[in-house]
């Protein structure tokens, strides 16, 4: 089974373990097809984190990039800047996505990579119709990018807008330079992405138009195996991929909220009691995540039971704005698959906002991440910008196992949405016994800031109502878009999958 945000992509996924493949090499084949089909949400310049479920264990993998070498706070304080821009190559992070499939694919896959990648090569240079929610969001980026100005963004539009407008739905859009670079990087196992000819293609426009790569950048670029993390929900074993990434807020606020009991889904206080836990996991997570390559980040303070229960008593009855407490005291796509040996695999992968930097390496297709507006520009930060420092990262694969086996992968992607959509996604079914479509289509909350608080459409009006005599700030929201796109696999107990997929997407569950 094969469950992703675009029904090309499930079925490049499936078409994979129809030739043999294991669910590594479909959930290869199912993030490259995306980068082809939903190049609103990633690209081949992504992030990648995964967990996989293998050989009787779960495996962690952080394939997010690192800022060049040659990038510094100083540098940005000697051009007036106290924030990272949001595009451009100031942006623009190490590429991780294709080394991250060639370390999956050889470690843990069957099939060479260059047969994972097949699928999305063909995709690309042979077409395919624009979905509606695709061309949606091409028209809302152009709107972004429009004001743009400078040499490294004129590919974007040549690439994305051709004829000079975005897609329309429906519309055939091929993407030759895309193929290639599929290719090539199925050909060479991802190096000549980091080594060879597309390196030089990313180190010469880099060059041109004012980017700071190096060599060494690219060429020192390797994926890092990590061991999940986890909290224990309601007899459910939550496991997210340690910091830089933001995992760890879903965990903190499932365990503050496992000291609650919950009557039903829509019940008002309960809902107060989600919303101010995630806003404590936010709070500790903007002051404790970095790299802990480059940071001492005290993940298992922030899990201990001991700081829960101190962080659930700070819980009133009304909507608070909470700081960073004191541990020592005491924003894709995402898609999962499986296959019939077991094998289970959660995967993210994402250019940050939207296309990411604006920048799109000619004859490539290559758009870039925007990862780097994502690291502070305060010295005295754990998640201060550093040469090669990984930032905060909001992409999160979630896995979902009982008493030591595996139940499967789960994930909502969506920038700040991801962890609150974790935390609700778990409750529907630990607290409120849904299914996992039932799981994923309930309506949902995002908490947007103090006490701000989005409803999405199809949220109980009573219930909103409610939460704001409660202190919050609740806002109806008059689209979906922004509440997170989730996706699920689970094992039954009788050994067969059971798939759900995003109703706020072109989701699609695949199976054989």
């Amino acid at each position: 089974m094969v469950s992703t945000s675009h029904p090309l992509a499930a079925q490049a996924g499936l078409e994979v373990l129809k030739q043999g493949g294991n669910a590594v090499d479909a959930a290869i084949a199912a993030a490259a097809a995306l980068t082809v089909v939903q190049p609103t949400a990633n690209g081949l310049g992504s992030d990648v984190f995964a967990i996989i479920w293998k050989d009787g264990k779960l495996h962690g993998l952080n394939g997010s990039g690192p800022a060049p070498s040659a990038r510094s706070i100083d540098e940005f304080r000697s051009r007036g800047m106290n924030v990272i821009p949001k595009y451009g190559w100031d942006a623009v992070n190490v590429p991780a996505a294709p080394a991250a499939w060639a370390e999956l694919s050889g470690k843990l896959g069957r099939l060479p990579l260059e047969r994972a990648l097949a699928p999305a090569v063909a995709c690309a240079r042979e077409g395919h119709a624009v979905s509606v929610g695709v061309s949606y969001w091409c028209h809302e980026d152009y709107g972004k990018y429009a004001p743009l100005r400078g040499d490294e963004f004129a590919p974007w539009a040549e690439v994305f807008c051709p004829g000079g407008r975005p897609p329309l739905p429906g519309e055939l859009f091929k993407a030759p330079g895309h193929a290639w670079t599929l290719e090539r990087i199925g050909a060479t196992n991802a190096r000549s992405f980091y080594e060879g000819e597309i390196a030089e293609k990313i180190l010469a426009f880099s060059r041109k138009t004012g980017g700071s790569f190096s060599e060494g950048d690219l060429a020192s670029f390797r994926p890092e195996w990590v061991e999940p993390i986890s909290v224990n929900y309601r007899g459910y074993d939550v496991w997210e991929i340690p910091p830089n990434g933001q995992g760890i807020v879903a965990l903190m606020a499932l365990g503050v909220l496992r000291g609650f009991d919950f009557s039903h889904h829509g019940d008002p206080e309960g809902l107060h009691c989600q919303i101010e836990a995630i806003k404590l996991g936010f709070a500790d997570a903007r002051r404790y995540v970095a790299d802990q390559r480059c940071a001492s980040v005290p993940v298992a303070e922030l899990l201990s039971d001991s700081y829960a229960s101190r962080r659930r008593g700070l819980i009133t009855d009304e909507a608070q704005d909470f700081r960073a407490g004191d541990p020592y005291g005491g924003g894709t796509v995402y898609l999962c698959a499986a296959d019939g040996e077991g094998c289970m695999v959660s995967f993210i992968q994402s250019n940050y906002m939207g296309f990411g930097s604006f920048v799109v390496v000619p004859e490539t297709g290559i758009a870039l991440n925007n990862r780097g507006a994502g690291f502070s520009l305060d010295p005295s930060h754990p998640n201060a910008l550093a040469p090669r420092k990984r930032p905060y990262h909001t992409i999160i694969p979630g896995f979902l196992t009982k008493g030591g086996e595996p139940l499967g992968p789960f994930g909502v992607m969506g920038g700040y949405m991801q962890p609150q959509g974790h935390v609700q996604v778990v409750m529907n079914m630990a607290d409120f016994g849904m299914n996992p479509q039932e799981a994923i289509d309930a309506p949902r909350w995002q908490w947007m800031g103090g006490m701000n608080v989005e409803v999405e459409p199809g949220f109980a009006p009573n219930a909103a109502q409610s939460l704001a005599r409660m202190g919050h700030a609740v806002k109806p929201a008059l689209t979906p878009f922004s509440f997170g796109r989730g996706e699920m696999i689970l094992r039954t107990p009788h050994g067969t999958l059971a798939g759900a997929t995003e109703p706020r997407a072109d989701g699609c569950v695949a199976a054989w």
